[in-house]
């Protein structure tokens, strides 16, 4: 597939810091604030008032809406969604300050920050909430509103708070019948269920 040349389309109201990459054919809207060090990728949409840390690694063909709010220690990659207000975290342990309530706790990256992945071709429904650590599967999808507190297999659908497996989702984004060979009623799409409790493309 070709991606769409030309210069990103950046919002006279956006604010990109010094040192971000950011690739050909991305729209960048009004109020985004996208911090030094981050990379996106080509072809992207950022959506209004959402906020990219420190050093954030965002793939090719990405869509994220807007009031989102990505922390230092994030991976995004090629073909993601991420649905409105979702939020990302990466401390597992937060305090605003020292012991002592003497002086704040920095904000930057430390030794208690910790790295999630979300693999391609995943969506984040809107409002959903990423815990630390984890990693989100190729095709995965967490539902609106779910809180992912542990890593989230390929194709899975997981909803709730703490999230769950509740089915499977095809590549095409339609939910999968059961079964161990699930073939997709929209594309036909086919796939098998493997030991472990993960499914692969057939």
């Amino acid at each position: 597939m070709t991606l769409p040349a030309g210069p990103p389309r950046i919002h006279p109201a956006a604010i990109v810091e010094e040192g971000v990459l950011i690739g050909e054919g991305t729209a960048v809207w009004d109020g985004v604030h996208i911090r030094r060090g981050a990379r996106i990728g080509r072809s992207c949409i950022i959506g209004e008032k959402t906020y990219i840390a420190y050093d954030v690694v965002v793939g090719d063909l990405v869509k994220i809406n807007s009031h989102v709010y990505i922390c230092t220690g994030v991976v995004i990659e090629r073909g993601v969604m991420v649905a409105a207000g979702t939020i990302f975290t990466n401390d597992r342990f937060p305090r605003a300050t020292d012991p002592d309530l003497t002086a704040l706790r920095p904000s930057g990256p430390t030794e208690e920050t910790e790295n999630t992945l979300v693999k391609e071709g995943a969506t984040l429904g809107s409002g959903a909430v990423i815990g630390p650590g984890v990693t989100i599967g190729r095709w995965a999808m967490a539902g609106m509103g779910a809180v992912v507190t542990k890593d989230v297999p390929d194709f899975a659908l997981v909803l709730g708070n703490p999230a769950q497996r509740a089915g499977w989702v095809c590549r095409c984004g339609k939910r999968l019948p059961s079964g161990p060979e699930p073939v997709c009623p929209a594309c036909g799409r086919a796939y098998r269920l493997l030991e472990g409790e993960t499914l692969a493309e057939a």
